[in-house]
């Protein structure tokens, strides 16, 4: 009875590492699509609002805020795996 309990708890300990690397996964994955809808609304406003002033800065301002967004998510992204792989 020991030997199929300790069997269960090192598949429950895989399964816990499988969904942990998911979750990282789908972290980036929502960083990434905010940062493309930020960059695709900032090109939005600049081309089709372009005659409205206050529009097209704030177009111009969300391309660079799309970058800040995608290179964060990314770094966050690295920093997590590194720890995550330190501790397995």
């Amino acid at each position: 009875m020991n030997e199929a309990s300790g069997k269960d708890a090192g598949a429950r300990d895989s399964l816990a590492r499988d969904r942990t690397c998911l979750a990282k996964e789908r972290t980036l994955l929502a960083y990434m699509r905010t940062a493309i809808m930020l960059l695709v609304s900032g090109i939005t406003f600049v081309k089709l609002f372009g005659a409205a002033p206050w529009l097209r800065i704030g177009g111009y301002l969300l391309l660079p805020i799309s970058v800040v967004t995608g290179l964060y998510g990314y770094m966050r992204y690295k920093k997590m795996s590194a720890r995550i792989d330190r501790s397995v």
